[in-house]
C-alpha cells in the first residue's frame, strides 16, 4: 500500500506556495492494541504529539468487539511483529457489527496475511514500521478509505433493498390481480394506497400481502 508521507504544498493563484498556515487537524480517539509496552508507549507518544488521544489500550487476546461498544473510538490501531489470527477475527466482527477504520503496523509482509486483513476490514495495512512524521497522513488516508469502503456498502444496499421491492411488488400485483380480478394497473393502485394508509413503503406493503396470500393459500393439513 502507497501512502503519501508528505501533503503536496498549498498554492496560490499564481502557482506559487502559500503563506497561509494549513487547517489544523481534527483530534483522533484512538485505540490501541498492542501486547508489547515499550512499542505502545511509543506509538502513545507519537499519537499525542500529533494532537490525537488514545482513549484505550488494548492486548490481543482481550475482546475486541465488547470494548468498542464500550469506547467511542473513531479508529483502531493494531500494532504488532505478526497478526494473530484471533486479532483477524475480533477485527472482522467489529467490521460487520460496529464498522471503524482500522490500521494494522505489521512486520509480516506474507500477501496471505494481508489479503486476510483486508478480508477482516483493515483499512490500511503498513509494513514499514511506525514513525511520528508518518502517523498522521497514514490516519488520514485510513479515515478516507473506510469513508469510500462504507459509502459502496451503502450504495450497494441500497440497490439490494431496490431490487427485491421491485421483485416483491411485481409478485404482491400478481397476487392482488388474481385474488380480486384485477388488473395490473388496478393491483399496483391498490397496492400503493395500501402502503400509503400504513405509512410504509410500498416494498413492505408488497411483503404484507405475499405473507397474507401465503396463509391463505396454505392447505390445512386435517
Amino acid at each position: 500500500m502507497a501512502i503519501c508521507e508528505k501533503p503536496m504544498p498549498r498554492l496560490t493563484t499564481r502557482g506559487k506556495r502559500s503563506d497561509i498556515a494549513p487547517k489544523a487537524a481534527i483530534s483522533l480517539r484512538v485505540m490501541l492494541v498492542d501486547d508489547d509496552d515499550t512499542r505502545a508507549a511509543f506509538v502513545t507518544q507519537a499519537l499525542l504529539a500529533t494532537g490525537n488521544d488514545v482513549v484505550a489500550r488494548l492486548s490481543s487476546t482481550e475482546d475486541l468487539l465488547s470494548s468498542v461498544r464500550r469506547v467511542q473510538a473513531d479508529i483502531i490501531l493494531v500494532d504488532m511483529d505478526n497478526p494473530a489470527r484471533d486479532v483477524l477475527d475480533n477485527c472482522a466482527a467489529v467490521t460487520q457489527q460496529i464498522p471503524k477504520p482500522i490500521i494494522f503496523f505489521a512486520k509480516n509482509s506474507d500477501p496471505d496475511k494481508i489479503f486476510d486483513a483486508v478480508r477482516a476490514g483493515v483499512s490500511a495495512y503498513v509494513v514499514d514500521g511506525l514513525s511520528e512524521s508518518r502517523l498522521r497522513p497514514i490516519l488520514d488516508v485510513a479515515i478516507a478509505r473506510f469513508q469510500e469502503h462504507q459509502k459502496l456498502r451503502t450504495e450497494l444496499e441500497d440497490m439490494r433493498v431496490r431490487l427485491a421491492d421491485r421483485r416483491d411488488v411485481e409478485r404482491a400485483k400478481a397476487t392482488l390481480a388474481r385474488m380480486r380480478n384485477l388488473d395490473e394497473a388496478a393491483a399496483y393502485a391498490l397496492l400503493r394506497r395500501s402502503a400509503m394508509a400504513h405509512r410504509v413503503t410500498i416494498g413492505e406493503a408488497a411483503r404484507t400481502v405475499l405473507a397474507a396470500a401465503d396463509i391463505f393459500d396454505t392447505k390445512d393439513p386435517s
